[in-house]
């Protein structure tokens, strides 16, 4: 399905590479390396040749390792990377995530490798731990960065240069871009498709892939709905009711129904396994669901906060500054920022 050269003859990819530039194609060397996480291959890849399927678009992915061959996955699943030939410029080389303990100690070929073809290549990016290895090649010095948030202290810890941030989907500093772990490089290769490409075909392609249109870069890695986390399912179910239903108006008593017990019942219940109370439990989800639309900055603000079900721009303003500490304008001036 992807189209990519695994399997290539030695000079295949300099023959490749050398039409990338021809005719204007982009070229997307992956690295990999034993253990590598195969969803950090398989989902960019997947959305990359999505996007040269659109016919507005034009990638040419190649995958690479810094002996060529079988390269195992953690998972167990091979692919055969090609062994990287001479090349005077890449456009994106892009850096998959695997098991930390190699990224820290066992990639010295790989860092190699990095450090080799980084000063070739447009623009660099990681996925998940994949940021240890652009750390140990020195290209995250003073720069601002995310992975993994299980692995962000660590990253912090070993490579005290870099500006970590544990709560972003993804991290663009010049063109260097991070993300968190695991679905987050797709959010990272459509923003990727989106800055090269514009936001139509970025938006096509996560309609192939049954995605949201990409969480932006500023979402936390977490999610409201998950930290709440109750166990048992009348109140599961009423915080379901409320995510489908976050537009309407939504009391106490009408997320009891959806529980089925009493409103004063459902009230402790839902504190007791929660530790919120219904209300700010669903200030919360309305302002996950808004944080993306704002940071965007296609929306009026007024019209994501009715959409949301805040009804009007100022509940939606408080709420933020209590949950995210800054304005949904300020955020918005932020994300613009960091994207531009």
């Amino acid at each position: 399905m992807f189209g990519i050269a695994l399997d290539l003859e030695p000079e295949g990819p300099a023959r490749k590479a050398a039409a990338v530039v021809r005719d204007s194609c982009r070229s997307v060397w992956v690295i990999v390396f034993p253990g590598f996480e195969l969803l950090d291959l398989s989902g960019p890849l997947c959305a990359l040749n999505l996007a040269t399927g659109t016919n507005r678009a034009s990638y040419l992915p190649l995958v690479f390792s810094a002996r060529g061959g079988s390269v195992a996955s953690c998972s167990g699943v091979p692919i055969r990377a090609s062994e990287p030939v001479p090349c005077s410029h890449l456009d994106t080389l892009l850096i998959v995530g695997g098991p930390p303990d190699y990224t820290l100690e066992s990639a010295a070929e790989t860092i190699a490798l990095i450090e080799d073809l980084a000063p070739r290549a447009r623009r660099i990016a990681s996925i998940c731990t994949g940021a240890f290895l652009l750390a140990a090649a020195g290209l995250l010095d003073g720069r601002a960065a995310t992975t993994h948030w299980r692995h962000a202290v660590e990253l912090q810890r070993r490579f005290p240069k870099v500006r970590v941030d544990a709560d972003r989907i993804f991290v663009k500093d010049g063109n260097i871009w991070t993300s968190a772990g695991i679905t987050a490089g797709i959010d990272l290769t459509l923003a990727l498709i989106e800055d090269d490409f514009g936001i139509d075909v970025s938006k096509a392609v996560a309609r192939e892939m049954v995605v949201y249109h990409r969480r932006s870069g500023g979402q936390s890695q977490f999610s409201a709905m998950l930290e709440l986390e109750p166990p048992s399912d009348r109140i599961r179910d009423a915080l379901k009711f409320a995510r489908e239903h976050l537009h309407e108006p939504l009391s106490v008593e009408r997320m009891a129904g959806a529980a089925r017990i009493s409103a004063r019942q459902f009230a402790r219940l839902f504190l007791k396994e929660t530790g919120d109370t219904p209300g700010r439990a669903v200030e919360r989800l309305r302002a996950e669901v808004a944080l993306p639309r704002v940071q965007e900055g296609t929306e009026p603000i007024e019209m994501i906060a009715r959409h949301v079900g805040f009804g009007d721009k100022e509940r939606m303003r408080r709420a933020f500054v209590r949950i995210y500490g800054q304005p949904p304008r300020g955020l918005r001036r932020a994300s613009a920022a960091q994207n531009s």
